[in-house]
């Protein structure tokens, strides 16, 4: 039996076809394109090597471990074994990425509503909600690990309660429910100051509480500044961050009350084996801390733009040389 098919479905050669030369492809040509893709495939590989690392949100790793290293200085009066020091510093950084990372797996609801937050990497797509849950739950458990096999019972149990009190109290309840988020988050920021003592001496002393309270009490302030900065922000999540909910005056009235106890707390540390050269750069530093908070204050109650972003940075730098000023107080004594 004879098969009919369709002439006009078949490709016809033509003269042009049957008069166009092949050319082969060149060396050259060849190890271009096998350099293109693999230039293609680098660059792939560091979008998501990038993109991990935003997870971990690097620049409060940073902050977080600044509080560290003075604490370890503190508790052991000189400088502890480095061997120490590295362990802490990369157990903490893992704990506090893994945190982060766990932090973005719980706000990924939230994060595209958010312009801050808008480019994260759940935000954009560009990683799976599994794989950043796997991330942080894998990192969760080397600082975990790491803590316990080189550090204490302790200093790993405040590990662990740090990562678990930021994502389940702060990020899953106290974020979304109360204004007071702030203040009772403060508590996982101020964790790396007793983590660090207690990596050290392997308990706590009086010091290591008022170093923890500093801390504590410095981030209301800090965040304030942000949370009005970005107000507009958190109220589309329907987040109740104070600038949120209350007035720019019931915001500059708490921003001075939490910088006048973070200077309090500073000074009472003075007592506890410091050096008047700590005490000069806690009055100082805070002096002008409290400057920025008055300021901000003051504009808030005439109805002036309140220009948050000068007491933020101000607050880091403010943290950063009082901790520094802790450290250069154990060498001189």
């Amino acid at each position: 039996m004879t098969q009919l098919v369709d002439r006009a479905a078949v490709p016809q050669s033509t003269a042009a076809d049957a008069s166009t030369p092949v050319r082969p492809t060149t060396a050259a040509a060849l190890a271009r394109a096998q350099q293109e893709h693999a230039a293609g495939r680098r660059a792939r590989l560091g979008a998501v090597v990038k993109a991990y690392v935003s997870l971990t949100k690097p620049r409060i790793v940073e902050l977080l471990l600044i509080t560290t290293v003075p604490a370890m200085l503190l508790a052991e009066r000189g400088v502890p074994s480095l061997w120490l020091i590295a362990v802490v510093l990369v157990g903490g950084s893992l704990a506090a990425g893994a945190a982060n990372a766990l932090n973005c797996y719980i706000d990924r609801d939230i994060d595209p509503l958010m312009k801050r937050t808008s480019r994260r990497p759940l935000a954009t797509h560009s990683i799976t909600p599994r794989a950043v849950l796997i991330f942080g739950l894998v990192l969760a458990a080397l600082s975990t690990v790491l803590m316990a096999v080189f550090t204490n019972l302790l200093a790993t149990l405040l590990t662990v309660g740090a990562i678990a009190y930021y994502d389940l109290v702060y990020t899953l309840w106290l974020k979304r429910t109360t204004p007071q988020n702030t203040v009772w988050g403060g508590a996982c920021g101020a964790a790396p100051v007793l983590i660090g003592w207690a990596a050290v001496t392997g308990g706590l002393a009086w010091p290591a509480w008022v170093m923890f309270a500093v801390v504590f009490l410095w981030q209301p302030p800090h965040f304030y500044a942000l949370a009005i900065k970005f107000k507009d922000d958190y109220a589309r999540a329907g987040i109740p961050m104070l600038p949120v909910v209350a007035s720019m005056r019931r915001v500059g009235l708490e921003t001075v009350i939490y910088s006048w106890l973070t200077v309090a707390a500073s000074v009472a540390l003075w007592p506890f084996g410091m050096t008047p050269v700590y005490g000069a750069v806690a009055v100082i530093v805070g002096a002008l801390l409290l400057l920025e908070a008055h300021r901000l204050d003051g504009r808030a109650r005439r109805g002036e733009p309140l220009k948050p972003m000068r007491l933020f940075h101000w607050s880091v730098t403010y943290l950063t040389l009082l901790c520094v000023a802790i450290g250069v107080d154990v060498f001189i004594q």
